[in-house]
Parts: C-alpha cells; sequence; structure tokens
C-alpha cells in the first residue's frame, strides 16, 4: 500500500489535522490580505476600521524575524552610511498629553524614517539572504500606513526640518536599525492603535 502520507502532528487524523491549522490562524491571513490589497495604488480607503491587533503582531515577528537575522550575519550586512531614526523611548506621562493630531504625526514620521532607512539598508546590503526580510519590513511599513488610514488617521509626510528633531537619532550599524524598527512597533505604533478613536467609537 505504500507510505501513507503526512499531514502533520496529527497525521493518522489528517481532517483533525486540518481543523487544528484552520483554529490556530482564525483571521489573520485574511486581514493581511486586506491590508496588502489596500496598499495597492489608487484605492479608496477602505470603508472599515482595522483594529486587530494580531496584524500588527505579524508585523513585529517578521521585524524581529528581520533582526535576528542581521545579528548572525556576517558578511555583506552593513549600513553603507548612517541614518536618522524615530526616537522609541516612550514617556507615558508626556505621550497622553499629546492630542491624537500630534501622536498620530510623531507615529507617521517615525513610519517615514523607518522607511526611508530601511530602503538604504536594502541598498547597502549584499547578502541575498537578507533582502526578503528587508523587503518584508518595507511592505509591512506600507500596510500599517494603510491601517492608519482605515481608521480615518490623516496622512501625514514630515517636512526636512522635522527629520532631525528632538524625536530622532542616528544610528550608523544595520542591527541597530532593525531594534529601531521592531521598538517602535511594539511602542508608540501599538499605543497609536490602542487608543484609535474609529475603534472606540462609543467613547466620547
Amino acid at each position: 500500500m505504500g507510505n501513507r502520507p503526512t499531514y502533520g502532528p496529527n497525521s493518522e487524523d489528517p481532517v483533525r489535522d486540518y481543523m487544528d491549522v484552520a483554529m490556530e490562524f482564525p483571521r489573520l491571513f485574511a486581514l493581511l490580505l486586506i491590508v496588502l490589497e489596500w496598499t495597492r495604488p489608487g484605492l479608496p480607503s477602505p470603508l472599515r476600521p482595522i483594529c486587530d491587533l494580531r496584524v500588527l503582531n505579524h508585523f513585529i515577528k517578521e521585524a524581529r524575524d528581520a533582526e535576528v537575522a542581521m545579528r548572525s550575519c556576517r558578511d555583506g550586512c552593513s549600513l553603507s552610511e548612517s541614518v536618522t531614526v524615530p526616537q522609541t523611548r516612550v514617556d507615558f506621562d508626556v505621550w497622553e498629553k499629546k492630542s491624537a493630531l500630534d501622536q498620530a504625526q510623531e507615529v507617521q514620521s517615525g513610519l517615514w524614517l523607518l522607511h526611508q532607512a530601511l530602503s538604504l539598508l536594502r541598498a547597502s546590503v549584499t547578502n541575498t539572504a537578507l533582502h526578503s526580510h528587508i523587503d518584508n519590513g518595507i511592505r509591512n511599513l506600507l500596510s500599517i500606513n494603510a491601517v492608519l488610514r482605515s481608521l480615518n488617521i490623516q496622512e501625514y509626510t514630515p517636512s526636512s526640518s522635522a527629520v532631525g528633531g528632538e524625536e530622532t537619532w542616528r544610528v550608523s550599524s544595520a542591527p541597530d536599525l532593525l531594534q529601531v524598527h521592531v521598538n517602535f512597533l511594539r511602542g508608540k505604533v501599538r499605543l497609536l492603535l490602542l487608543d484609535a478613536q474609529a475603534c472606540h467609537p462609543d467613547v466620547s
């Protein structure tokens, strides 16, 4: 009869194994596909806000994977020049006193800086194994901007004068850049999404 195909940890019951996989990822991939679809040029803002933080958690995981891969790299993985990145430290007393507009603009400025920095890193790195990690990071930043649009947060691009402001600093190594990427998503981006008015319509 030959060897029986293996489906996973419950290989004797492929139906149960399939159901386990379905239960493990209930909506994540559907949400990710929606977000990625909304990043296509020319499409209007989505009608429903994306308030499920599992989307952001997925992006954070991929950012961590990129940092781990970069720290283990020994050749062709350096940053060609120092880059400006957002501050990741959060003073909660100061943050809570800021208006929703100021918080949103600070996060969007940080996302813009990270996009510029990761794009430079992509051009600097010659280790092809890292290219997919960096490409994922760049795409995910665009997807986060799509999430912000879904929350009715007005798009904002920082001026050149704001690039070197007090909410920024400079890093000169690729691992440091990717660590900033992780911490910014875990900190200010998460805080902004948690408090988004569109996700709390009944709160005045």
